[in-house]
């Protein structure tokens, strides 16, 4: 069985820091496309990071450019959301997902893999 289990979420000031974690299992990460979406309020739903191993391939999304920086730890098969200088429009609920292709972290979010989120709160 195949779960991802996102930790790390709380709420924070702006300007703060927090780091996010998805643990996987059934799976192996580095064999696929994996990384964090969030949803907020009305179910919209915005790409955050993602990488896919395979090819070495990392992407960011404009928002979060400069700011958050995703990474892996292949031992452990986690992979982690450094979440630098919050702002309060990055408050939602963020989930990590994984498939075989990324095209889902750009459209349709649609993921073999997702897991139940954590809620970041960012206050002003």
């Amino acid at each position: 069985q195949v779960q991802l289990v996102e930790s790390g979420g709380g709420s924070v000031q702006a300007g703060g820091s927090l780091r996010l974690s998805c643990a996987a299992s059934g799976v192996t990460i580095s064999s696929y496309c994996i990384g964090w979406f969030r949803q907020g309020a009305g179910d919209q739903r915005e790409g955050v990071a993602y990488m896919h191993t395979p090819s070495d391939y990392t992407h960011y999304f404009d928002s979060v450019k400069g700011r958050f920086t995703i990474s892996q730890d292949n031992a452990k098969n986690t992979v982690y959301l450094q979440m630098n200088s919050l702002k309060p429009e990055d408050t939602d609920m963020y989930f990590c997902a994984a498939d075989v292709h990324c095209g889902g972290f750009l459209s349709g979010f649609r993921f073999r893999y997702r897991g139940q989120g954590t809620q970041v709160t960012v206050s002003s």
